[in-house]
């Protein structure tokens, strides 16, 4: 995904200001999840949601003002109760790096206990499917499904 660079994302120096890569990291995993038919909303309403354990930057080369930057996202790792993204951001026109970086997110229910990654999220596809058109409402049909055969 791309993200436009704005003057209120710039630090006194003119430069991206550091905190805002996780902002941006957290867009590309939504944008991701989304690419693959998983709406955030949806996780939500069946009661789940995510939690960041442990997040890394590597800031690389700075970000200015009008700059497009580029963002990459992968899953990692998946295990019972976490998926690791890894993202690398660069400037649109040079592909230059700016930054790189990972976030683990555990799900746990909405009252912060840890809860197993719903089927529907272990068995994501690595790439974009078709199934982003199908809208949420299929994404929580499948939530749903996934939800009663772990309580049945």
């Amino acid at each position: 995904m791309d993200i436009q660079i704005y003057y209120e994302d710039t630090d006194c120096g003119g430069v991206v200001y550091y905190a805002n890569y996780l902002k941006y990291f957290e867009r590309a995993r939504t944008h991701y999840l989304s690419d693959r038919g998983i709406a955030v909303a949806d996780l939500l309403a069946d009661g789940m949601q995510f939690m960041v354990t442990h997040a890394e930057i590597h800031y690389r080369s700075p970000a200015r003002y009008g700059n497009t930057l580029a963002i990459e996202t992968q899953i990692t790792n998946r295990s019972k109760a976490t998926l690791t993204f890894a993202h690398v951001i660069r400037e649109r026109t040079s592909q230059r790096t700016i930054v790189e970086g990972s976030a683990t997110l555990a799900t746990v229910n909405l009252e912060g206990k840890l809860k197993r990654l719903p089927q529907a999220l272990l068995d994501m596809p690595d790439h974009p499917t078709n199934s982003s058109l199908l809208g949420s409402s299929s994404t929580h049909h499948a939530l749903a499904l996934d939800r009663n055969k772990q309580s049945g």
